[in-house]
């Protein structure tokens, strides 16, 4: 009931992970990042808990095959799982059990892995792929390229109604974590448009919590 995308930036070290599905507020359950360690996607039929485990076994210095190796290993019903994750050195790795639902696939590129389930044609994860391979800019941009490649390629086979983006970046917390939780309408258009509105201030929101004496005003009614 999912497409996603996990993917490093090779020129900050940033990693994201975006994601969409039919399914309601997809992110909160299958987005996990962590700065200096990687990201994961944890889908269908999900398992949460399969995220913080993968990073754990990164942060201890596994690669990304490695650490979704040991998880499908250690973890039971993993023929349920799809399983994604992207290391510091911009390895791959996916995990899709023998159980995942309807048309699925998955695809791997230069510092990108893409995965999905229920999808309209099992090209969509190329698709994905390709889009975040030939996109240009910040690592958020070429997240919502992607998925937007994807959703050109066909995306689910019904429609998505919840979609979410994740940043992690040199700080212990998500400098983006935006997510569209439920829509009749496009969530993925709905995460592009909160996207360009957070982008120009991502660095000073994170200024502000290192910093708020260096943080700038907005301009905000009451905020001087």
């Amino acid at each position: 009931m999912t497409f996603s995308l996990v993917a490093r930036c090779a020129d900050t070290g940033m990693f994201g992970m975006a994601i969409s599905s039919s399914s309601p507020a997809v992110a909160a359950r299958c987005a996990y990042a962590r700065a200096g360690v990687g990201a994961v996607a944890s889908q269908n039929v999900t398992d949460p808990t399969l995220g913080p485990k993968t990073l754990d076994r990164m942060a201890q210095g596994l690669s990304a095959p490695e650490a979704v190796n040991a998880v499908v290993t250690d973890a039971a019903h993993m023929e349920y799982r799809q399983l994604l994750a992207i290391d510091t050195a911009g390895r791959t790795a996916i995990h899709s059990g023998a159980n995942v639902l309807g048309n699925w696939n998955e695809a791997q590129g230069r510092n990108v892995a893409s995965g999905g389930n229920l999808l309209d044609n099992t090209e969509v994860p190329a698709a994905i792929v390709a889009g975040f391979e030939t996109a240009t800019g910040h690592l958020g941009d070429r997240l919502i390229a992607a998925m937007c490649a994807g959703l050109a390629a066909g995306g689910e086979a019904g429609p998505v109604h919840s979609a979410g983006l994740l940043l992690v970046d040199k700080v212990t917390w998500p400098v983006a974590e935006l997510r569209c939780d439920w829509t009749e309408d496009c969530p993925i258009k709905a995460i592009a448009t909160a996207w360009d509105v957070y982008k120009p201030q991502l660095d000073d929101y994170v200024r502000r919590a290192l910093d708020p004496s260096e943080a700038p005003s907005y301009g905000v009614p009451g905020d001087a």
